[in-house]
Order: structure tokens, then C-alpha cells, then sequence
């Protein structure tokens, strides 16, 4: 394999090509971060879902708490 020669300015301008790509990558991640970390914005987006959930969260919660009040309402027997 030939080694391929290439200028100091050829190489300071594909560094700064790097840097530029970089630059543009890192503001893209940001960007998606917070619109991913936004977390009042995914509730309304997935409001139905969020409904649901906490619906069934509430349902099982409740009925465990009447399960363990059940069972202690029967030991005092």
C-alpha cells in the first residue's frame, strides 16, 4: 500500500472539517437530549398511556392495601 503524502494545510483543513462535524453533532445530541428529557411534554404527548397506567398503578396499590388490611382484620380474630 502506497503511504500517501498530504500537506500540513491539508491536514489543518480536515481537522477543521472534524471540528465542524463535531460541532454539528454534539448541538444535534443536545437537541434530542432535552426534547427526550422533557418529561412534560412526553405526558401530554402520551397522556392515554400516562392515564392508564396510573388507572392501573391505582387499582393494584388499592387492591393491595385492602389485601393487607383483609389479613390483618382476620389475624384479630
Amino acid at each position: 500500500m502506497a503511504a500517501q503524502t498530504r500537506s500540513a494545510e491539508e491536514i489543518r483543513a480536515s481537522i477543521e472539517a472534524n471540528r465542524a462535524e463535531l460541532a454539528h453533532s454534539l448541538v444535534r445530541l443536545r437537541s434530542e437530549v432535552t426534547e427526550l428529557t422533557d418529561w412534560r411534554r412526553q405526558i401530554s404527548t402520551h397522556q392515554k398511556q400516562v392515564l392508564i397506567g396510573a388507572a392501573v398503578a391505582g387499582f393494584v396499590i388499592g387492591g393491595g392495601i385492602a389485601a393487607v388490611s383483609g389479613l390483618f382484620r382476620r389475624g384479630r380474630r
